[in-house]
């Protein structure tokens, strides 16, 4: 824990090199308040993440390597997303092996989401990847919570995008969670449904025609 310790303090006094203040001042003027906000802007995260990474302890003899290497970077996930930091809890979600991520530790992290920025780094970098992505998904979509609602929607994109389909009971309970998060108070929420249904659509015919007749029965118009 000594190592992970000393990594993390490592990795916040890299970030003064990385800090920019405009986009910090930036997100401040858009309510974004973290109790530290360098400004680092996504690609210079994401570079360092892949520095993380590849330098991540290989140790272990060749057919172990997988192993200790993938702990290691979830030892410090969690390290980082404990961190009331923006740049941290944005490389824990960049670093945490999917495969490593036990259900109840998603759970955990989700109920510390703090802004909608992290809500979709968490979508788009981890959640989407994880074993029980759609089960997560649908529980998601089905809260009254924006964050919840946000992350499911962002996911559901992404697995349509990569051609998975839903069975007959997901297609009911998507299209009846998105003509709700339509209508709902979320714009972000509307925002991130109404990209989902174009997705759904994109599944074929069959699915751009209910999406089609979704919509029109809350009077609105599916591109």
């Amino acid at each position: 824990m000594e190592d992970v310790r000393d990594k993390v303090k490592e990795i916040k006094q890299s970030f003064r090199l990385m800090m920019d203040g405009s986009v910090a001042q930036s997100m401040r003027d858009k309510g974004l308040n973290y109790h530290l906000n360098w400004g680092a802007t996504l690609p210079r995260l994401k570079a360092k993440a892949e520095e993380l990474k590849a330098n991540s302890p290989r140790n272990a003899t060749l057919s172990q390597r997988e192993e200790p290497t993938a702990k290691s970077q979830y030892d410090l996930a969690i390290a980082l997303w404990k961190e009331n930091v923006r740049e941290c809890k944005i490389l824990a979600t960049m670093l945490m092996p999917p495969e490593q991520m036990l259900s109840g530790v998603c759970d955990i992290w989700m109920e510390q989401i703090p802004s909608q920025e992290i809500a979709e780094q968490a979508a788009f970098n981890l959640w989407q990847y994880l074993p029980y992505a759609p089960e997560k998904a649908y529980q998601w979509i089905a809260s009254d919570q924006e964050y919840y609602q946000l992350c499911g929607f962002h996911v559901l994109s992404r697995l349509f995008m990569n051609g998975q389909e839903p069975n007959e009971r997901g297609i009911n309970e998507f299209i009846d969670q998105s003509l709700s998060a339509l209508q709902g108070p979320y714009m972000s929420v509307r925002k991130a449904a109404m990209q989902s249904l174009q997705r759904f659509a994109e599944l074929g015919l069959v699915y751009e025609r209910m999406a089609k007749s979704a919509t029109k029965s809350i009077n609105l118009d599916f591109l």
